[in-house]
């Protein structure tokens, strides 16, 4: 099997613990973001998403629209862009440091060592993404990405947001390996071309696909999808 010239990756339940983003991340934006808008109202880019807020939920206040995105887990842009704010505060000030699986971070950097371009396709805002990659304990693993993206790419259970990563990218989509825990996203990668593989971490209950590849770490799906091991 000739190796993928890119590897895409998902972050949540694949590189990260769901719980992490869950019993974690999430409750820290939610618990914090009332006094960020606070002190932060004067903020252009905060000014921008909060318009963003209003015009997606006319006639309603735009933090009670933000705290209700967040009980329904929301892919929404601005939600997405003022959650990576206040995590952006709270990595700076050592309150967070991200969690990712042990066998993650060394898979990377084989790869990137290797020459194998490594992206990330992820529901959390592009610089939410490159947060938790440079604050991955005493790593920063940042710099291993050639790019990130997220879903103003595209839904990731959609086949042309994967084409139009492809195209960015400047590879066919038959070059380049998709890794996710979701099946959804996997089918409609492979529809665009991609080679797929679902990683299966049993920590996170992940319901293992029964249409694709599966593997239990980085390191088995290296032995799958011939990248170095």
């Amino acid at each position: 099997m000739t190796p993928p010239g890119a590897v895409i990756t998902d972050i949540e339940g694949t590189t990260t613990p769901i719980s992490f983003v869950h019993a974690v991340l999430f409750p820290y934006a939610r618990q914090r973001l009332p006094d960020f808008l606070r002190r932060h109202a004067d903020d252009p880019e905060v000014a921008r998403q909060l318009g963003a807020v209003a015009r997606l939920a006319p006639g309603i206040e735009p933090l009670a629209a933000l705290l209700a995105w967040m009980d329904e887990d929301a892919k929404i842009g601005p939600l997405k862009a003022l959650q990576g704010l206040v995590w952006h505060e709270g990595y700076a000030d050592g309150s967070l440091k991200s969690q990712l699986y042990g066998d993650v971070a060394p898979a990377l950097r084989r790869w990137h060592s290797a020459g194998i371009r490594l992206y990330v396709y992820s529901s959390g805002s592009v610089a939410a993404q490159r947060l938790l990659f440079r604050h991955a304990g005493d790593d920063n693993l940042e710099a291993l990405f050639n790019g990130f993206f997220d879903t103003a790419t595209g839904h990731k259970r959609d086949d042309a947001s994967y084409t139009a990563i492809a195209r960015a990218i400047g590879l066919p989509a038959a070059h380049i390996v998709f890794l996710s825990d979701v099946e959804a996203e996997l089918d409609a990668a492979a529809a665009s071309g991609m080679r797929v593989c679902q990683v299966v971490r049993p920590q996170d209950g992940t319901v293992p696909s029964q249409r694709h590849d599966r593997a239990a770490d980085f390191t088995e799906v290296a032995r799958i999808v011939a990248l170095p091991a």
